[in-house]
């Protein structure tokens, strides 16, 4: 029996060195199941294959787009039937965002044999749900999953330190303070060169029965994952645990240092910071002439006249790894 299936795609980042040691590690344990694909187009057939062999846990190897298409597929593929597995992450690819909420951290392998020996005893104390982000509109096709989904200056950002930074092919840890220091040169002073994150374009957020707020904004997220980014806190306020939350942080040195500060103290969202907006809802929409978003490393983008529309799931079954 398959108590673990595990699906690798072997193009992510993580995976070029990580793949041998994985594909030993499975043959050492035959109630793994072990499928791996070559593009994310494949994944809607592996899900079919793997569940043929009624998996008690998926386990998702790959970086944070392999997890958002596999979610996506799993929830709207009907290859479970009304009882998919718990989904586990391996911490893998770049940003380990999901993995790192699911407490996998540290190394694959090890992340893996600890849901080898979860998955063999009662999954129960270590299951957790968590609501996914649902994205339609703008240029998807179909309703798009994930958990985490940057915008405005922040996905600027992003795909600055993708198609810039990253080929340069630094350490992780570099990349990311080059790509802080290009961020600071370009939002903060206001330089404006061609090796420079652009200018954030203006954007309209649009949270339901909340109003709307619209301008050229530094940082912007969504996310269902337990914590917000940079440490900040939801208000409550009577809305429903696991709805959407959103960080918004306008393009204005004041209100970025304002933020910056907050975070720090552990104190964002706590109390109301000018140009900084930290609300939840069940229904955002983003409006802007292409406006960019990443969800979970995909990217989309928003159109006049073709909003991008974000909408919560119901909760989910997850595989948390930390004890």
């Amino acid at each position: 029996m398959a108590r673990v299936a595990l699906l690798s795609n072997p193009r992510s980042t993580g995976n070029k060195s990580l793949l041998p040691e994985v594909r030993s590690f499975c043959a050492r344990h035959e109630d793994i199941f072990h499928y791996e694909v070559e593009d994310v187009s494949q994944i809607g057939l592996a899900l079919r294959t793997i569940a043929r062999v009624d998996p008690k846990v998926l386990v998702i190897n790959g970086g944070d787009g392999t997890v958002q298409a596999a979610l996506t597929e799993l929830y709207q593929g009907g290859h479970f039937g009304d009882a998919p597995p718990p989904v586990a992450v391996l911490p893998n690819g770049k940003t380990n965002l999901i993995a790192l909420d699911l407490g996998a951290v540290g190394d694959p392998l090890t992340a893996l044999e600890r849901v080898l020996e979860i998955a063999r005893a009662d999954l129960a104390p270590h299951i957790v749900s968590r609501e996914l982000i649902s994205l339609s509109g703008g240029a998807a096709a179909r309703p798009v999953l994930g958990m985490f989904l940057g915008g405005a200056g922040l996905a600027d950002t992003i795909l600055f330190c993708r198609h810039k930074i990253y080929p340069l092919g630094l350490p992780n840890g570099f990349s990311h303070a080059l790509t802080a220091l290009a961020l600071f040169l370009s939002l903060f002073l206001g330089l404006r060169f061609a090796f420079l994150p652009p200018r954030p374009k203006p954007v309209t957020i649009s949270v339901m029965r909340q109003g709307q707020i619209q301008g050229r904004f530094a940082f912007m997220m969504v996310t269902t994952l337990e914590r917000l980014l940079l440490g900040g806190h939801t208000p409550q306020g009577g809305g429903k645990k696991g709805a959407l939350q959103m960080l918004v942080v306008e393009g204005r040195f004041a209100a970025m240092a304002r933020a910056g500060i907050a975070a720090i103290m552990g104190k964002l969202g706590r109390r109301h910071l000018t140009g900084v907006h930290v609300q939840r809802g069940d229904e955002i929409l983003i409006e802007g002439d292409h406006s960019s978003v990443i969800l979970d490393g995909e990217l989309f983008e928003a159109n006049d006249g073709a909003p991008i529309i974000l909408k919560h799931t119901a909760p989910v079954p997850f595989l948390r790894l930390a004890a």
